[in-house]
């Protein structure tokens, strides 16, 4: 999964229809690791370039690997690895494959909180891999 912020501030998040959960959800871009036929070794990072790309339309100069661990470890093997994307550029419009439709947001960072918030008491779901994305955000930006 990604945290991304294009270069004027703006928190890149995906929206789409879960079936497991039967509602739209808000997530950080996300997606597979080596389920593509003849890429199973494929990189975390060249995995994570192309879900940014194919969700949000955006490439990223830079990536840096902010944690990786398991987000469900009671439940699921699943591990996740996070990146912080900097210095992005817009290629086109994103909303994922063929097979998917995805939204794209890009939400002032200032204005992150309330916009969440809002969702919420719509009624879509908000991933907590988001907040995820935030904390390491703030951490990344703090260190420089």
């Amino acid at each position: 999964m990604l945290a991304a912020v294009t270069n004027d501030g703006r928190l890149l998040l995906v929206e789409q229809y879960r079936i497991p959960v039967g509602r739209r959800v808000i997530e950080p871009p996300a997606g597979l690791v080596g389920d593509i036929v003849g890429e199973e070794e494929e990189a975390l990072e060249t995995a994570a370039r192309r879900e940014l790309l194919e969700e949000t339309g955006y490439e990223a100069r830079q990536l840096e690997l902010a944690t990786i661990g398991p987000p469900s470890a009671g439940l699921a093997s699943e591990i996740v690895a996070l990146f912080v994307a900097r210095g992005l550029t817009k290629i086109h419009d994103g909303g994922g494959d063929a097979s998917e439709e995805i939204v794209v947001h890009a939400v002032p960072l200032d204005e992150t909180d309330a916009w969440l918030d809002a969702r919420a008491a719509e009624g879509t779901l908000i991933d907590p891999k988001v907040y995820a994305a935030l904390y390491f955000l703030h951490r990344k930006s703090s260190l420089k």
